[in-house]
């Protein structure tokens, strides 16, 4: 079973940059597509979910965002470091969350199908 475990969160002022890092253990990490979530406490999600998708990467490395992150965030994946990354720039207030990332299925959607970690805090100030 894989295990994923965040890093990379702090704050960071209105218009930063940040890198999230995304590694995993305990599976051929080059086999599986993972994305990154986020979750704001007492915001509800469309759709209710608990937590708001934010960009994936499929095995092949194809990427995947959201209307509200496509352009400022990028994600990418090291196989060899068994590590995913989220660059985000030009961070607003709104983008203030714990992320987290997971193993996901890629559709029509994006799926966490994992276990969730302890996620890594970002704090936007304006």
């Amino acid at each position: 079973q894989v295990q994923l475990v965040e890093s990379g969160g702090r704050l960071v002022q209105s218009g930063g940059s940040l890198r999230l890092s995304c590694t995993a253990s305990g599976s051929t990490f080059s086999d599986y597509a993972v994305g990154w979530f986020r979750q704001v406490p007492m915001r509800k999600v469309p759709g209710g979910k608990e937590r708001e998708f934010v960009a994936a990467i499929g095995s092949d490395g194809t990427p995947y965002y959201t209307d509200s992150t496509k352009g400022r965030f990028t994600i990418s994946r090291d196989n060899a470091k068994n590590t995913v990354y989220l660059q985000m720039n030009n961070l607003k207030p709104e983008d203030t969350a714990v992320y987290y990332c997971n193993e996901a299925t890629i559709g029509d959607y994006v799926h966490p199908i994992g276990s969730w970690g302890q996620g890594t805090q970002v704090t936007v100030s304006s």
